[in-house]
């Protein structure tokens, strides 16, 4: 353990200036030496499942040891499965390839961004005496760069790759390769829009906005700048005109509405909002508020679908369950309901808790999953496995491998609270898998190993046949200079 000198937060009101300072230093540096014992943990832990047989043998399934283990820290922190993988990736790199780092990181020398910098640039080398290499190289002069923004950080790393072993030097990213388009909600009704894209389809969709906003008539009242906006509306549609809004009945460019097209938006409101007897808003799922006013301008055009809550409706024959069900599982989970996980409901499966036929099809038995964690929770079960219980209020209670318990509530029941009215108890049988359900469990092509060695290999490729090229033009260059110099002597 270190002392890092670091004063309880009630007595922060009686430092001077230098002391705020030093206790703001000193917290910088307990940040980043405990975030170094989390992620060495995750890998401790990694390397215990790994030392299992049944780890051993699943390296194939498609939700392998690494999958496994990296549910446990995402539940254990109550944080995403890509931040987990995240955790466990560098604390791997740092426990086998960088301990002098790793070193520095623990005791709070060097922070995050340093080490995530590190190990991602450092990711191709192989080379078992470049490796060390690197890691004494980083021990002497990594504890300065806490000031340096990641470019300089990479400059430098990236600089003594390639004198350490040019094959491994991470490739430029290309300015074509991050293109993509981002969707961020801003306010109530409204998102914000942003990306790169090849210019081509960028001056494709500006001029077809234009067009687009010029097919209503001289009196609909939004500017031009709001016309195009509306545009997307008619472009996702696939309508070739807009929506005028004049008003006019005898409008010179009215066509009715836009045509319905394959787009589908959920949105989730009271039947109150709807009918002008609330002003309670909706809530999108992914983007959050919606107003009232613009759930009512919304359901103009939309299909409308009653979710009914059950109540204590007897179980539903068979293993798939009805519409109406399946929307109010839906409606009150919003998300998957496995700890950290925020995989949508469109993307999720519906679980029977107590595998049916020994669970029926009825809303206290069952949850939304994502196929990952769906998985996870039908094959990793016995000793080292996880155990799910539910509650007629969606409650559902987790146990890990480790014996650690975690409850996730239903996500619509933040925004509705009437979704989590219990549902009715059920009389459900203890139970435990039978026979070898590893046999049913989706395969991998080849191994999380494997996959890993060949991302390297290619792209250690691509640099050694770039540095050839390099080579072979320097040797050309040198002949074309020394080929000058005697066709052009001294003027003497």
């Amino acid at each position: 353990m270190f002392d890092f000198g670091l004063p309880a937060p009630g007595v922060l009101g009686g430092l001077d200036d230098a002391g705020l300072v030093e206790a703001m230093r000193a917290a910088g540096r307990l940040q980043a030496a405990w975030l170094a014992r989390v992620f060495a943990a995750a890998a401790e832990l990694y390397h215990r499942r790994e030392a299992e047989q049944e780890i051993a043998n699943r390296e194939i399934w498609a939700i392998d040891g690494w999958e496994a283990v990296a549910a446990e820290i995402a539940a254990a922190q109550g944080i995403s499965r890509g931040r987990a993988a995240g955790q466990l990736r560098i604390g791997l790199a740092l426990a086998e390839r960088l301990p002098g780092l790793a070193a520095l990181f623990a005791a709070g020398v060097v922070d995050y961004q340093v080490v995530a910098a590190v190990v991602h640039r450092t990711d191709l080398m192989l080379d078992p005496d470049a490796i060390p290499r690197m890691d004494r190289w980083l021990e002497r002069n990594a504890a300065r760069w806490g000031t340096w923004s990641r470019n300089r950080i990479v400059e430098a790393v990236d600089y003594w790759v390639q004198v350490l072993e040019p094959a491994a030097v991470r490739e430029a990213r290309t300015f074509d390769q991050s293109r993509h388009i981002g969707i961020s909600p801003q306010h109530s009704g409204l998102a914000e829009i942003f990306g790169d894209v090849r210019t081509s389809d960028a001056l494709a969709f500006d001029q077809r906005l234009t067009e687009l906003a010029a097919t209503v008539c001289k009196s609909d009242p939004r500017t031009k700048d709001e016309r195009r906006a509306d545009a997307l509306s008619a472009l996702t549609a696939g309508a070739a005109t807009m929506v005028c809004e004049c008003g006019t009945p005898d409008c010179p460019a009215a066509t009715g509405d836009a045509p319905v097209g394959a787009v589908m938006i959920h949105v989730l409101a009271e039947r109150a909002t709807l009918d002008g007897h609330s002003e309670t808003p909706g809530y999108v799922p992914g983007f959050g508020g919606l107003s009232a006013e613009a759930v009512r301008r919304v359901a103009k055009s939309a299909k409308l679908r009653t979710v009914r809550h059950p109540n204590d409706a007897p179980p539903e024959p068979g293993y798939r369950p009805s519409a109406a069900l399946a929307d109010f599982i839906r409606c009150r989970d919003l998300t998957c309901r496995f700890p950290g996980c925020g995989r949508s409901a469109e993307f999720a499966d519906i679980d029977h808790t107590v595998p049916y036929p020994l669970g029926p099809t009825h809303a206290s038995n069952l949850k939304l999953l994502c196929r990952l964690h769906h998985l996870l929770k039908t094959f990793w079960t016995g000793e080292n496995g996880w155990r799910d219980r539910q509650e007629p209020d969606g409650t559902v209670i987790w146990t890990a491998p480790t014996g650690h318990t975690y409850i996730t509530k239903p996500g619509g029941a933040l925004y509705f609270p009437q979704l989590a009215v219990p549902t009715g108890e059920l009389d459900l049988p203890t139970w435990s898998p039978v026979g070898n359900r590893g046999l049913m469990m989706p395969t991998r092509r080849r191994t999380r190993t494997q996959d890993r060695a060949y991302r390297i290999w290619l792209e250690r490729n691509h640099n050694e046949a770039r540095i050839a090229v390099e080579a072979v033009e320097a040797a050309e260059a040198a002949q074309r200079r020394a080929h000058a110099a005697c066709n052009d002597p001294p003027p003497f």
